[in-house]
């Protein structure tokens, strides 16, 4: 009777260990628990600010950007043109590669011949522009890759097709309607091909039928051997016009000599 009355005590209390023992769990595991869980309201710590780095804008916007700024007044936003200027669609980026380039365009003001100044722009803008007017569409000469060709065929070329305008020496000679043919000693060998190319203001257009790209290349090595040889070793250059003009300044000058020769024998004569 007694072993039955311990195990019925031993019964009773069982359940209340395992409460006790729940118990402790829960009140052990509470600091753990809390710590754990996140703050329903942390307070912003300052985090380390660092400058974003300036990055430059795509090619294609900046071509835009500068297009609108200093080309649209007068070629139209899209380059349709406009009664201030032509139409670029389908010019091709040889020929606003030269323009711009060259320090012709763009301009303050309307001129019948726009002359070479400097650049207005960068290389790395020239480029951005370029593309941004080929995207108008229409195709037209691309920019020439130049290497060097052949001199003598160049000088061939060069008399043929440049010289009655450039003039022997490509210093340039006037042309009608006060227009002229500028000189060649500043132009670079990609803008020397570019304008064959193109034909800028009075000049014809030379395209790959008329002078292939290696005849284009013999006639740009010409035009720099001719840049080499601008400074004159001794003497007047008398505008470097050519032989006809140096024979013409020289019978002149011997007529005047033997002018001079006889009046001066004739005073010896009379005394």
């Amino acid at each position: 009777m007694q072993q039955h009355a311990s195990t019925g005590a031993a019964q009773r209390l069982r359940p209340r260990r395992i409460l006790a023992v729940c118990t402790a769990l829960v009140l052990a595991a509470g600091p753990a628990a809390l710590a754990t869980q996140p703050d329903p309201d942390p307070t912003p710590t300052a985090a380390p600010t660092t400058a974003a780095p300036a990055t430059a804008a795509p090619a294609g916007q900046r071509g835009a950007e500068l297009y609108r700024q200093h080309c649209a007044s007068c070629h139209g936003e899209q380059g349709q043109g406009s009664q201030r200027g032509p139409s670029l669609v389908g010019v091709g980026p040889a020929s606003v590669d030269f323009q711009v380039g060259t320090g012709r365009m763009p301009i303050p003001d309307e001129m019948p011949q726009p002359r070479r100044d400097e650049p207005v722009f960068s290389a790395d803008e020239i480029a951005a522009l370029v593309d941004h007017v080929a995207s108008f569409g229409g195709g037209g000469p691309q920019v020439p890759r130049v290497v060097p060709g052949d001199l003598p065929a160049g000088r061939e070329i060069f008399a043929a097709n440049c010289a009655p305008c450039h003039g022997a020496t490509g210093a340039g000679a006037a042309l009608t309607d006060g227009r002229d043919a500028p000189p060649l000693y500043e132009a670079t060998a990609v803008q020397i091909a570019e304008a064959v190319r193109v034909g800028p203001g009075l000049m014809p257009v030379f395209p790959s039928q008329v002078l292939t790209d290696q005849q284009v290349d013999d006639l740009t090595t010409y035009v720099r051997r001719l840049q080499s040889e601008r400074l004159d070793r001794g003497g007047n250059p008398l505008g470097r016009l050519g032989p006809l003009a140096e024979g013409l300044v020289a019978w002149i000058a011997t007529l005047g000599l033997l002018v001079a020769a006889a009046r001066w024998l004739g005073r010896r004569a009379e005394e």
